[in-house]
């Protein structure tokens, strides 16, 4: 199928406003019955916020990291409440909201303070670990007030003998603090853009090891209700790849509406569903099983192309405009496909000279109405999941998101 990127903007703008209108009301029926949604998931935040003797675990990462780290930090998170958990200790993980993402460039878009649910299932995150959203904290904790924040950093002498040891030790700052305080002595820093947010005390510790290693210094040393671990991208995985890994990274489901958005494109514009494509889905991650090579995939190919900064950096990896498009028709041409679908940052002239050397590609391209709706995140996640259906895929640069895909 071959479809030129005028047309489908066209047809696609009005398709877009009322597909999205009645997700609107689809969410607000899901809403009511969520707690139904599949049963591995009976525990909504409310009784998360009834337990007794409840404690909060906060954290943030280094302000310029991109959203592929962000949610891969958030399994290290896992982890650790995880393992305090075991330890008998209520804990629950608070999700830090999104937010000022340096790839996030739509103009006159309000991109902060935005809640994990417009992404992802909070539903299936809470089947693996008790999550809830910053602003329920908010409310559960009587004010948007932080006990305690650990900033986390490396060791200022590195290594000890050339050797790496996991140790934990309360140090001097090392950089300069992202907080000051108020007058009423009080520590305000960015806080997701939740300008009324404030911490009581603010702790650097030096940390070297995996996520685990801060578990005997929150039950040992520290009392407050609510910790932040500033930094928290410093810890390593507890497991990496292994079964609690894969249980948190199977757990993190993009939010329904934007896989109904994408599953309606690829439907309409690239000729694939579930059922003709062998990729059947099942709301619930934990009884989700497929076998290796079982999913077709549909009669599309899917690329990312990675352009904009990552070019200044990585100039030898990321091929010309031209040489991209050499690529993709090869990679056509061995499949035997008409259709092309690309994900891309490429800015206006590179996409007018990518549309002219490459006529039969297909964009998801959302209405200036839409994208405030689904703000840059929520549309990267649906190119995502459109390039993850594709009968085959071409990664043209060797990054993360094009390896999560």
């Amino acid at each position: 199928m071959a479809c030129s990127k005028f047309n489908i903007q066209v047809v696609y703008t009005s398709f877009c406003a009322f597909f999205l209108s009645f997700l609107v009301v689809f969410s607000l029926l899901e809403t009511i019955t969520c707690d139904n949604v599949f049963s591995a998931s009976q525990t909504p935040s409310i009784s998360v916020a009834a337990a007794k003797e409840l404690r909060y675990l906060l954290y943030d990462v280094n302000p310029p990291e991109g959203f592929n780290l962000r949610r891969d930090v958030y399994i290290r998170m896992a982890s650790l409440v995880k393992t305090l958990r075991k330890e008998g200790d209520d804990w629950v993980l608070v999700l830090p909201p999104w937010g000022r993402l340096y790839h996030w460039q739509s103009p006159d878009l309000h991109q902060i303070r935005i809640p994990w649910g417009e992404f992802f299932s909070l539903t299936s995150l809470q089947a693996n670990v008790p999550v809830i959203e910053y602003e329920e904290f908010i409310a559960e904790n009587g004010g948007p007030f932080i006990d305690q924040i650990l900033v986390l950093q490396n060791y200022a002498e590195g290594w000890t003998d050339g050797k790496w040891e996991e140790k934990l030790n309360e140090r001097p700052c090392i950089e300069k603090l992202m907080y000051s305080k108020d007058k009423q002595g009080y520590y305000r820093g960015w806080f997701w853009g939740y300008e009324e947010t404030r911490a009581r005390n603010v702790t650097c510790i030096s940390a070297q090891g995996h996520a685990s290693i801060m578990a005997p210094f929150l039950q040992k040393n520290i009392s407050a209700v609510s910790v932040m671990l500033d930094r928290a991208e410093t810890l390593l995985h507890d497991h990496y790849a292994g079964k609690d890994y894969w249980d948190t990274r199977r757990s993190i489901v993009f939010a329904k509406h934007l896989r109904l958005i994408g599953d309606a494109f690829r439907a309409k514009y690239l000729n694939s569903t579930d059922d003709r494509d062998h990729t059947t889905y099942n709301e619930d991650w934990t009884r989700m099983k497929a076998k290796p090579g079982s999913a077709r995939g549909g009669p599309y190919l899917g690329v990312h192309l990675r352009r904009k900064d990552f070019i200044w950096g990585h100039r030898d990896d990321v091929p010309s405009l031209k040489g991209a498009v050499k690529k993709i028709r090869s990679l056509m041409k061995k499949h035997k496909l008409d259709t092309v679908f690309v994900a891309t940052d490429a800015d206006g002239e590179e996409l007018k000279e990518l549309n002219r050397m490459l006529p039969d590609m297909v964009r998801f391209e959302p209405s200036k109405e839409d994208l405030e709706l689904l703000k840059d995140g929520g549309v990267a996640i649906i190119d995502q999941w459109i390039c993850a259906h594709a009968r085959s895929f071409l990664l043209l640069s060797q990054i993360i998101s094009s390896h999560t895909i």
